[in-house]
């Protein structure tokens, strides 16, 4: 009778939980881990792939002496042979104990001919930057979360990281007493998805040029560091962005925290000089000047809330055409057109450039800061915004809102991913987005032949390219370093675009205190011209005139 009740207790009563209690010594539930999704050049270059690595483990049960099989795997894995047999020794209750990761193929053969009873291997994907660093804050890298999954950081590995990362899942695995998988997968039904991967707009061999010229005029011109970018200005695509001093993707962790933000979306400087061609462009789009209206400003400094503001040369020009102003980078008569535009359309001009706002650009970590409302604006404000100084901007801010003269006065959305791929091959294209207009196309128009005659007359002019038309300005800001600015201490910059009818590329170069000269025209300025020169031949752009 015992017997029976007994039975029936366990075949009716208990059943349930017996039977899981059974199917959990036999069945486990192993996690399916996706493969991140590739990020390459718009020219087919992986710039962050994937390689096959193996976690080496053991089960400490099934190894039969602890001291050889440590002697073993530390010559080959070229571990601490103490670590190892310190992890088996003190784990040996466990069937299952991690050894090491990134172990590659070569060695984990190495490890199997060793025919070592209780180590095995499991497979995953490991983040590879086949380019090592090129682009590196434009990328960002693969680290970890609090939970110690694989997370996207900065750059396009952390803004498209829900789209690089896939989706895991869960499969059912048949395991043997000692809780070693037998069979492969029972169910066929995992919700593991892959990775969707990023096709860029830009281009490897452009990124390598900017690279290298950005590089040699940081060294030649004893800067702290730089940033270049090229875009087009016509679909807001991104052929380039360079940064230095840069870091290692696939090392990231052995370089200081503050390399991994990108300077072009996340560091605020005042432009300078580069900032006035777009307030003489919203002035002459109001019908307030014209390219020959002359300056009445313009004999010596101009003193603005009690403060007496000087050229960048201490050099006078009376009398001077707006063109003048422009090829001389004359700050009293920027003050002059600042003044005729007033606080009111000055904020509404730069409004429409989009300064003080987002760009929208597809990268982790875009900032800017909103331009101050009128209330809050003093006459020596407007004055100084006339020539870029005391008003902040991130470099791809700057460069999307001059980009708009060469578009016509359409300012477009940066871009630098042009397609998404999913793990079925299917193409998701990212169109351009023109956000509004800036200017009219006619404002634009006249404009472009102002740089024009900035880059061939004004102080860059040694380094222009003779035969093409470009379009372009220097800056040089001062630095305000404890609350005032040291006049030793510059950002010295080029933007500009070309060819200047057509134009094909814009390019904004920036170098962070340079030593051997301060000025933007004879440090940035050579440098653009350098990387213009290339992208003339790389495109195949004949000149344009027989200039000599």
């Amino acid at each position: 009778m015992g017997i029976v009740l007994r039975l029936f207790y366990w075949q009716i009563v208990d059943a349930s939980s017996l039977a899981n209690m059974g199917i959990s010594q036999y069945e486990g539930i192993i996690e399916q881990q996706p493969i991140r999704g590739q990020i390459e050049t718009s020219d087919s270059f992986p710039l962050a792939a994937n390689q096959i690595s193996y976690l080496a483990y053991a089960n400490p049960k099934l190894i039969k002496n602890v001291d050889v099989a440590s002697k073993l795997l530390s010559s080959t894995l070229k571990i601490d042979e103490a670590s190892i047999s310190g992890v088996l020794n003190a784990n040996s209750d466990k069937l299952w104990v991690p050894i090491t990761t990134n172990v590659n193929n070569d060695t984990k053969n190495e490890i199997n001919k060793l025919n070592l009873d209780g180590v095995g291997f499991e497979e995953y994907s490991q983040r590879f930057y086949p380019e090592a660093s090129l682009a590196a804050t434009l990328l960002g890298f693969v680290g970890k979360d609090a939970n110690g999954n694989n997370q996207g950081y900065f750059g396009l590995e952390g803004y498209y990281n829900d789209q690089l990362k896939g989706r895991s899942g869960e499969d059912i695995i048949i395991k043997d007493a000692f809780g070693k998988p037998v069979f492969a997968k029972l169910s066929n039904n995992s919700t593991q998805q892959d990775g969707r991967s990023l096709v860029l707009n830009v281009d490897r061999s452009i990124q390598f040029l900017v690279e290298r010229a950005l590089k040699n005029g940081i060294q030649e011109f004893g800067a702290t560091g730089g940033a270049a970018l090229v875009m087009d200005p016509k679909t807001g695509a991104i052929l380039a962005m360079a940064n230095f001093p840069t870091f290692d993707e696939a090392s990231y962790w052995n370089y200081d925290q503050s390399l991994y933000v990108n300077p072009m979306i996340s560091d605020l400087y005042e432009p300078g000089s580069t900032f006035k061609p777009l307030v003489m462009a919203a002035a002459l789009d109001d019908d307030l000047i014209t390219p020959t209206t002359t300056c009445p400003i313009c004999s010596g400094p101009v003193s603005v809330g009690g403060y007496d503001i000087h050229t960048w040369d201490d050099k006078y020009f009376p009398n001077s055409t707006m063109t003048d102003v422009l090829i001389h980078s004359d700050n009293t008569g920027m003050i002059y057109i600042a003044q005729k535009l007033g606080v009111d359309h000055m904020i509404d001009s730069l409004n429409k450039f989009g300064i003080g706002k987002l760009t929208g650009i597809d990268l982790q970590g875009e900032v800017s800061q909103p331009l101050n409302p009128p209330n809050l604006w003093y006459a020596a404000d407007l004055a100084t915004t006339g020539f870029g100084q005391g008003v902040v901007v991130t470099p791809i801010e700057l460069l999307d809102a001059f980009a708009s003269i060469a578009n016509g006065g359409v300012r477009m959305q940066p871009e630098i991913v042009k397609q998404i791929i999913t793990p079925e091959g299917q193409t998701i294209n990212i169109p351009p987005h023109a956000i509004n207009q800036t200017v009219s196309p006619e404002t634009a128009k006249i404009m472009t032949e102002m740089l024009v005659d900035v880059t061939d007359k004004g102080e860059a002019s040694w380094a222009r390219i003779k035969g093409y038309r470009i379009a372009g300005k220097t800056g040089t800001a001062s630095i305000p370093e404890n609350g005032k600015y040291d006049a030793s201490l510059t950002n010295a910059s080029f933007v500009g675009f070309a060819p200047a009818d057509d134009p094909k590329f814009a390019i904004l170069v920036i170098l962070n205190k340079p030593t051997v000269d301060i000025y933007g025209a004879d440090t940035a300025a050579p440098i653009f011209f350098e990387i213009s020169r290339d992208l003339f031949r790389y495109y195949n752009i004949p000149p344009t005139n027989n200039d000599n």
